[in-house]
């Protein structure tokens, strides 16, 4: 994220508390009150967004390791196709042993 992507979205939820604000008191709650039930909907939005945050680090369902699964899996693949039909046939012969030996 861009420093300037940062500053936008600090700017939106500021603009969104004071229209919650307006809106609230146009509903016809006080200043006060008013104040009040907008920081509580910024807290709540806020809680909301850190563990909607929490759950994509722990499910592993974040850009990085999206990028780090596609970096690896074209690495790999270009190692494959680096291999000659000798080494890709002794290696394949290598991993059916072991499926052998393992189910044994």
């Amino acid at each position: 994220m861009r420093r300037i992507d940062a500053l936008g979205i600090v700017l939106g939820i500021f603009i969104i508390g004071g229209l919650a604000y307006l809106g609230l008191q146009l509903v016809g709650l006080d200043g006060q009150q008013a104040g009040i039930w907008s920081q509580a909907l910024l807290v709540i939005g806020l809680i909301g967004w850190v563990a909607s945050y929490g759950w994509r680090a722990v499910g592993k369902n974040m850009t990085y390791h999206q990028q780090r699964e596609d970096y690896e899996q074209a690495f790999f693949q270009k190692r494959l196709d680096e291999l000659s039909p000798e080494e890709l046939a002794k290696i394949q012969a290598e991993i059916e042993q072991e499926r052998q030996t393992q189910t044994e």
